[in-house]
């Protein structure tokens, strides 16, 4: 096998392994290093020849989420057509990466500190440049900053995909759960009509 094809080969062992982490994890938030690699079907020392400890595998699963979430602010045309409707799309392109958010949110060292990610800013810039375009639009109240309607949105994925992973929602009213509630608080009320009583 050449060299070029043996990385190859390894990369796709080490995104097997990501996503096999990412599933355990998001179901099991304290699973040791010795079950992520029973779950990826490796020894613990191919596991750790990938990843050095437990910091270096959460370190590559938020490479990944951010990967993921930029990926679906892409796909999601956040900033084509009516704002409600890009929160729709970009909430149902997030959903199938919802639980490895929901791992990551509750990672607190991920966000301390000088180390934090940039990619965390440049998502959160996206997605509050969306809440301010429906907020410019009319579509959206401007009495809540786009900064805490961003928070707001993190909120809801995780909560949304810790109660799937519990069985205590269902899978298929994700999305409609999400938006349901976020557009219900954010959308700006109609004015009454001139020369209407209230």
């Amino acid at each position: 096998m050449s060299h070029v094809g043996y990385r190859r080969l390894m990369a796709v062992d080490r995104d097997r392994v990501l996503r096999t982490a990412a599933a355990l994890l998001t179901r099991k938030s304290t699973a040791t290093m010795d079950e992520v690699a029973r779950a990826a079907g490796i020894s613990r020392a191919t596991l750790h020849r990938q990843f050095a400890g437990r910091d270096a595998l959460v370190r590559a699963l938020e490479a990944l989420g951010i990967a993921e979430c930029e990926a679906a602010l892409a796909a999601a045309r956040t900033d084509e057509g009516p704002a409600t409707d890009a929160v729709r799309r970009l909430v149902a392109e997030i959903e199938p990466h919802a639980g490895l958010l929901a791992f990551l949110y509750s990672e607190n060292q991920l966000f301390e500190g000088e180390e934090q990610n940039e990619g965390w800013a440049r998502i959160d810039e996206r997605i509050a440049a969306l809440f301010r375009r429906g907020q410019s639009s009319g579509e959206f109240r401007i009495d809540l900053t786009p900064a805490w309607l961003t928070e707001a949105l993190y909120g809801l994925l995780a909560s949304a995909a810790w109660a799937v992973a519990e069985g205590r929602v269902a899978p298929k009213d994700f999305t409609h759960m999400i938006v349901e509630l976020l557009l219900g608080g954010v959308r700006r009320p109609a004015e009454p009509a001139a020369g209407k009583e209230s």
